[in-house]
């Protein structure tokens, strides 16, 4: 990495600069969610911070004016025998060297990283420092960072090339998704008391995020106007995914059931002295405020322990849960993909594996040919 001194090269773009241009592409452009910005902002910010300390790093090693009259000062006080002369080498030595340590933090200071500073060599080492504290999977999604923004800078003909796509991923090992067998979410879905409204709220939140696969963000969003519930056959719900993309889910008869019998008593969920709710939201709060995501991860979890013992149960296994039933009883990825947003199918073809390991525990103790003949 070449370090940009003060005084030259100052038409170039700073990586501060970049990375604030490219978080407003980001918002802006591609319609990222805050929490996507957010974990860029986080990742390139730690990257700017490490170049900046290798430059002054390098700067620290570089010889300075202000060093060589220091270095020629301390020679001719040595070289001195006189008392005059060493009170006089005494009195220049101190300027000298408090100009040392100013000119110092001034290079220090100065040490600017240009967008073209950014080379294979500044990234390895990067990496090699993020090595020691933390993840692969934390490693792989800040190289994702960088190479996103060298990749926009290179489009935009700011730089070469794109150094980040020379790095070489650390291998992830990615867990299948956890989900629930048929049976145990039958019993979570159960659990919610009919006689409170917060009771039939809780149902109807549990029955959603599994008959329609939403992601626990997703579901909080709803808003009343976003669901369809005539004809019954028929009934869906438009939901902001990521992105702020929108799509159609359709809603089960269950979740359909739970959610009538819910708004019923929706008005009893209002703030206690003031009697006020929110309008537009779907499931609100006991103070009649829109439900938080961590709202619905705690009744997750409650539910999760008191129906399944899963005490580590999570909105999202119920998503995992709906993509790995469908799958099961025949619908194709695709249908599948449409239905929980995926960008990728590759995303989706995750919840395949998770099928064909139950289909051969299925297999295993079903199949007459596969168990074990017992002794006569």
């Amino acid at each position: 990495m070449h370090a940009r001194r003060s005084g030259d090269r100052s038409g170039e773009t700073t990586l501060e600069q970049a990375i604030a241009r490219f978080l407003t592409y980001l918002t802006a452009e591609r319609r990222a969610s805050r929490h996507t910005v957010a974990a860029y902002r986080r990742d390139l910010e730690q990257l700017a911070r490490f170049a900046r300390e290798k430059a002054a790093a390098n700067a620290d090693h570089r010889p300075t004016p202000a060093r060589g009259k220091a270095l020629a000062a301390s020679k001719a006080l040595a070289a001195s025998k006189t008392a005059a002369a060493s009170k006089t080498a005494a009195a220049s030595k101190a300027p000298a060297a408090r100009n040392d340590m100013a000119a110092r933090d001034d290079t220090a200071a100065s040490e600017e990283t240009a967008v073209e500073d950014i080379d294979v060599l500044l990234l390895r080492s990067w990496l090699g420092s993020l090595a020691r504290t933390h993840a692969p999977a934390s490693i792989a999604r800040k190289v994702g960072a960088a190479r996103s923004l060298l990749r926009f800078l290179e489009r935009r003909g700011e730089i070469d090339r794109n150094a980040a796509a020379q790095l070489v991923l650390p291998k992830v090992r990615r867990p299948l998704p956890t989900f629930l067998d048929v049976d145990a979410a039958a019993e979570v879905m159960e659990i919610p008391g009919a006689e409170t409204a917060e009771g039939l709220r809780d149902r109807a939140i549990l029955e959603t995020l599994y008959g329609a696969g939403l992601r626990v963000s997703e579901l909080c969003g709803l808003d009343l106007a976003h669901v369809d519930r005539q004809p019954a056959d028929r009934a869906s719900a438009r939901v902001i995914g990521k992105g702020d993309k929108e799509r159609i889910v359709p809603l089960g008869s269950h979740a359909l059931a739970a959610i009538e019998r819910y708004l019923e008593r929706r008005d009893e969920l209002a703030d206690p002295t003031t009697g006020a709710r929110d309008p537009r939201a779907l499931f609100l709060s006991r103070r009649g405020a829109r439900i938080g995501v961590r709202r619905v991860q705690a009744l997750v979890q409650r539910y999760g322990a008191l129906g399944a013992g899963r005490a580590d149960l999570h909105p999202h296994a119920l998503r995992h849960t709906c993509a790995t039933h469908l799958l099961d009883g025949g619908a194709d990825l695709r249908s599948i993909q449409k239905l929980l947003g995926h960008a990728s199918l590759a995303t989706t073809q995750r919840y395949t594996h998770v099928s064909i390991d139950h289909l051969l525990k299925v297999y295993d103790a079903a199949h007459p040919m596969a168990r074990k003949r017992s002794p006569a």
